[in-house]
């Protein structure tokens, strides 16, 4: 039997999340399938995948072939390096606690990548809602000129006004 990891199609319309499956290569897309080993939700920013890694390098190893997207997805979570290191394991190369020591190096590098892409979202978001105060602030402030420019001119035309009735009114007193 051919087995393929693919990704299974969930979620609402527009909103896709994905199930990282093993089928059969002859089955449907969202048809049955042998095992769920993860999911994929693209909609997060970084992507988010949970992946029961164990179980994807089991898979990865007897020869199950993944589809594109599923290959970089097992890819930078480690599937395929992991299977690097165990093949350098078996031939000599290193041993399996300097296998291990590669890999959580490369993780932990991964995981400060991750860290900082995040925090890197959370200052850019922070920056655009300064420049969206600052802006705010002034076009407040330029309303604000605007009124008070229209009341120091209602109040002028009033003390006009004023002026104009006043020696008008003490003319005919003098007379």
């Amino acid at each position: 039997m051919a087995t393929k990891i693919r990704l299974q199609r969930g979620g609402r319309k527009g909103y896709a999340v994905y199930r990282i499956v093993i089928a059969d290569a002859r089955a449907p897309r969202d048809g049955k399938f042998t095992e769920k080993i993860g999911t994929y939700n693209p909609n997060t920013n970084p992507a988010t995948v949970d992946l029961n890694f164990e179980r994807a390098l089991y898979w990865v190893e007897v020869g199950a072939q993944p589809t594109d997207t599923v290959r970089n997805i097992l890819s930078r979570e480690g599937v395929y390096l992991m299977k690097h290191l165990k093949t350098g394991v078996k031939k000599g190369a290193f041993d399996e606690a300097t296998a291990q020591k590669k890999f959580d190096a490369w993780k932990a590098d991964k995981q400060n990548g991750l860290n900082k892409i995040a925090a890197d979202d959370v200052k850019a978001k922070k920056d655009a809602e300064k420049q969206a105060l600052d802006a705010e602030k002034k076009v407040n402030e330029a309303i604000a000129q605007k009124v008070a420019e229209k009341k120091a001119a209602a109040a002028a035309a009033k003390a006009e006004a004023a002026a104009a009735e006043a020696p008008a009114e003490e003319a005919p007193a003098e007379a």
